[in-house]
C-alpha cells in the first residue's frame, strides 16, 4: 500500500478540514519492558496536538491483567488532555486476578459508547475471561449491545464499533456480532491484537487493525490519528520520536460494496453422526459460565459471571434455588454431605446447605477467590488471588492454617495424594503442602522462565508418589511426590494444560494442541503411549481437563465439541458440539450421561445412548 510521508502538523491540517479527529491507542501491554516508558511518551505527544476530540484504547492495557499494572496503566492514560474511552483485552482479562473486576473497579466498566457529531462510537471486548481459548462475546455483553439499539434513532445513526480482537475466527461467536453489524449503519470496525496496522474486510463491513504502542524493534511506539472528513475515514501512523505523521490507509464511509471474505461459521452437522447422543436439557444462566459443575443425586451445583450460584434439578433442570454474591463465580463448587463450598470474585469463601441454598458461613479473605476448592475429612482446601493457600473447617468454617509464600495468584483446584496438597500459581511454581499443617514441602519451577509458562491451571495428577502435569510451556513432566525431584520432561507431544488420570490410577491422558489425544502409562521414566487417536478438532488451547468415567474419558474443546472415547484403546465413542465457544470441563454423571457448562451461560445434560 502506498504511504504519503507529511512531514509537518500544520501540513497534516491544512489537508483536510476536520470534522472529527482522534487519537488510537492499542495494546499498550504495561507490564512488558518498554510499555511503561512508551504509553508516558505517547500520551506526552497527544497531548500536543490541539485538535483532538477524544482518544480511544482498544484493548491489551497491560501484559497479565494485575492490579499493579492496571493501576499504572491508568496514572498514565488519566494525564491525557481529552476524554479517553477504554476497553480491555485478552491481556487484561484472560490473566486477571481480581476475575475481571478490577478494570470496571477502576474505568467504571469495561463497554462504552458515546456520540459525536451524529456518529455513534461503541467498544466492546471479547474477553476471553478467565480461560485459555477464543476470544467470546458475552451473553451479557451482547445484550447491553442490543439495549443500545432499542431506539430507532441509534440504530440509523452511522457507527463506528471498536473491539480488540480482529472478528474472525480468533473470536468464537464472531458472528453473532457481525450478523448484528450487518443489520445496523455500521461503518467500519476498529480492532488491535496483532500488533499492526492492517486493512480487513468482515463479511463485507471495513475493518482496521491499528499497531500495537510497543516501540518493538523501532526506537520508541507510537499510536495512530484518525480523521472522519466529509464522507471518509483517514488512518495516519505517528511515531513518538518524530514529528511526521505517515499517512497509511482511506476508505470512503460511504463504501458498502467492500468484497467480502467469508469466514466458515460452526458446523453443528458432527450431531447428526451421532443420532444416539441428545441433549435431555438445557438450562441458560444468561451470563458467562466459566466453571464446570458439581452433581450430586438430585442437584447440579454452579455458578456465573453475575455472581449468582445456582442448584439445577438434575432431573429436568429447573431451578431448585439460587443465591447471588457480590462478585463473578469461576469456582467450581465442593459438595460433602449437606455443604456445597465455592469462591466468589467478590474475596469471599460460601458454604451454603445443599438442600436449600442457606448460608451456613463465610470466609474473607483478601483478594479474590477464583480457584477451586477441595474437601477431605471436612477440610477445605482453597487457593486465592491474595496469594494464600488456606485450611478451612467445613462445618464451622474456622481457618485452620494458612500458606502465605505465593508470588502470584491460585486459579486452579488442588489435587490431594495422601497427606499432600500440590497446586499450581502464577508465580512459575508448583507447590506441595503438608495437608495437615500446611507447611511447605517442596515447590518446583520449569526450565523456562516467565510468568505465563507457570504451572497454574492444569490440576495435577497422581499416581504411584509420582506428580504429572503439563504447563503453558508445551511440556509434560513427572515430579516424584516425596521430595519434589524432577523425573522426566518432554515436548515430544506439544502439550498445554490439558490432562486426566485413569480411576485406576494407571494411565494418563493427554490433549496435544493439533488434533489428538493420548494415553501414556503413568511411569516414572518416559514410556510409548498405549495409544494415539486423531480426534480432528483442529488447533485447541483449551484449559479444560480431560476426566474418566466407567471406562470413557470426555475432552471439550475451545470451540464447543465435547469427545468421548474409550479410555482402553483411545477408539471415539461420540462427539457433540453443545456450542461455539468454549466448554469447562465435563462433569460426567455415568459413562452414558454428563452435565456440560460453557461460555454461552447454558449448562447441558448430554446422554448418549447405547446404539
Amino acid at each position: 500500500m502506498k504511504k504519503i510521508l507529511i512531514i509537518l502538523l500544520v501540513s497534516f491540517t491544512s489537508l483536510f478540514s476536520q470534522q472529527i479527529k482522534f487519537a488510537w491507542l492499542t495494546d499498550n501491554h504495561i507490564g512488558y519492558p518498554t510499555a511503561e516508558e512508551d504509553l508516558k511518551q505517547s500520551v506526552n505527544d497527544i497531548n500536543k496536538i490541539d485538535d483532538l476530540k477524544f482518544i480511544i484504547v482498544s484493548g491489551d492495557i497491560t501484559a497479565t491483567g494485575t492490579l499493579k499494572e492496571l493501576s499504572l496503566a491508568k496514572t498514565i492514560l488519566d494525564k491525557l488532555k481529552n476524554p479517553y474511552f477504554i476497553i480491555p483485552g485478552n491481556h487484561d482479562t484472560k490473566w486477571s486476578e481480581s476475575g475481571c473486576t478490577d478494570f470496571i473497579k477502576l474505568w467504571g466498566n469495561d463497554r462504552f459508547v458515546f456520540e459525536i457529531e451524529n456518529f455513534l462510537f461503541v467498544g466492546l471486548h471479547q474477553g476471553p475471561r478467565m480461560r485459555m481459548a477464543d476470544g467470546f462475546f458475552a451473553p451479557e455483553d451482547l445484550r447491553w449491545f442490543d439495549s443500545i439499539f432499542i431506539s430507532k434513532s441509534n440504530s440509523t445513526k452511522p457507527m463506528i464499533f471498536i473491539t480488540h480482537y480482529p472478528l474472525d475466527e480468533s473470536v468464537a461467536n464472531w458472528y453473532e456480532m457481525t450478523d448484528r453489524l450487518k443489520n445496523l449503519n455500521t461503518k467500519i470496525v476498529l480492532c488491535g491484537h496483532g500488533h499492526k496496522n492492517k486493512f480487513y474486510s468482515f463479511e463485507g463491513i471495513a475493518g482496521v487493525m491499528g499497531r500495537s504502542n510497543l516501540r518493538a524493534n523501532d526506537k520508541s511506539g507510537g499510536y495512530n490519528l484518525v480523521e472522519i472528513k466529509n464522507d471518509s475515514i483517514f488512518f495516519f501512523e505517528k511515531n513518538n520520536s518524530t514529528a511526521d505523521y505517515n499517512f497509511w490507509y482511506s476508505i470512503s464511509l460511504n463504501n458498502n460494496n467492500l468484497a467480502a471474505v467469508n469466514v466458515k461459521r460452526p458446523d453443528y452437522s458432527v450431531n447428526d453422526s451421532f443420532p444416539n447422543v441428545k441433549i435431555k436439557w438445557q438450562f441458560n444462566s444468561g451470563y458467562t459460565i466459566g466453571s464446570s459443575a458439581t452433581v450430586n443425586e438430585k442437584s447440579v451445583f454452579l455458578g456465573d459471571a453475575s455472581g449468582k450460584f445456582y442448584s439445577v434439578n438434575v432431573s429436568d433442570g429447573s431451578i431448585n434455588w439460587s443465591y447471588t454474591t457480590r462478585g463473578a463465580i469461576y469456582s467450581t463448587a465442593a459438595v460433602e454431605k449437606n455443604y456445597v463450598v465455592f469462591g466468589s470474585a467478590d474475596s469471599l469463601i460460601y458454604c451454603l446447605n445443599a438442600t436449600n441454598g442457606d448460608l451456613i458461613w463465610q470466609f474473607k479473605t483478601e483478594a479474590a477467590l477464583l480457584s477451586s476448592p477441595v474437601i477431605k475429612n471436612n477440610i477445605v482446601y482453597f487457593g486465592g488471588s491474595d496469594r494464600k493457600f488456606r485450611a478451612i473447617d467445613l462445618l464451622s468454617g474456622k481457618l485452620v492454617w494458612e500458606f502465605d509464600k505465593i508470588n502470584g495468584f491460585v486459579e486452579s483446584k488442588p489435587t490431594l495424594y495422601k497427606n499432600k496438597i500440590i497446586f499450581g500459581a502464577w508465580d512459575e511454581h508448583l507447590y506441595c503442602l503438608d495437608s495437615h499443617s500446611g507447611n511447605l514441602i517442596w515447590k518446583w519451577k520449569g526450565d523456562r522462565d516467565g510468568v505465563f509458562y507457570s504451572p497454574a491451571v492444569c490440576t495435577p495428577v497422581v499416581s504411584d508418589e509420582t506428580v504429572f502435569i503439563v504447563a503453558p510451556d508445551r511440556k509434560m513432566t513427572a515430579i516424584e511426590i516425596e521430595t519434589g525431584k524432577e523425573l522426566w520432561r518432554t515436548d515430544k507431544y506439544h502439550v498445554r494444560e490439558t490432562i486426566g488420570i485413569s480411576n485406576g490410577r494407571e494411565t494418563i491422558f493427554i490433549r496435544t494442541m493439533n488434533d489428538t489425544i493420548l494415553s501414556l502409562p503413568c511411569a516414572s521414566e518416559l514410556r510409548e503411549p498405549n495409544w494415539i487417536t486423531d480426534c480432528k478438532f483442529g488447533y485447541d488451547i483449551s484449559s479444560a481437563q480431560i476426566v474418566e468415567k466407567d471406562g470413557t474419558i470426555f475432552y471439550p474443546t475451545k470451540n464447543g465439541l465435547v469427545i468421548a472415547l474409550n479410555s482402553a484403546d483411545g477408539k471415539i465413542l461420540w462427539k457433540f458440539r453443545v456450542s461455539s465457544g468454549f466448554v469447562n470441563t465435563v462433569t460426567p454423571i455415568d459413562k452414558n450421561n454428563l452435565v456440560i457448562t460453557a461460555f454461552d451461560g447454558k449448562i447441558t445434560f448430554l446422554s448418549a445412548y447405547d446404539k
